[in-house]
């Protein structure tokens, strides 16, 4: 069986799939958002370590975004 293909029968396993797959989407973007920001600028402190791992795929896109021009951490964190 190709699990890539199978469909959920009961609302709370196709709830709790794409719950699981979108949670999977933002972590790793988090993770990349995270070594830009080090890249960049140098060690990440704790606080906008926690705060980019509470964000949301929109968040972090505008953030990855913001990385390319900003000159400051608080740059490229600043919200829009």
């Amino acid at each position: 069986m190709d699990s890539a293909k199978y469909h959920y029968q009961s609302e709370f396993a196709r709830r709790y799939f794409s719950q699981g797959k979108a949670e999977g989407k933002a972590e790793g973007r988090a993770d990349i958002v995270l070594k830009q920001l080090a890249l960049r600028f140098g060690a990440v402190p704790a606080a906008v370590e926690a705060r980019i791992r509470r964000a949301g795929i929109e968040e972090l896109d505008s953030i990855a975004i913001r990385v390319l021009t900003a000159q400051a951490l608080d740059e490229a964190l600043a919200v829009q």
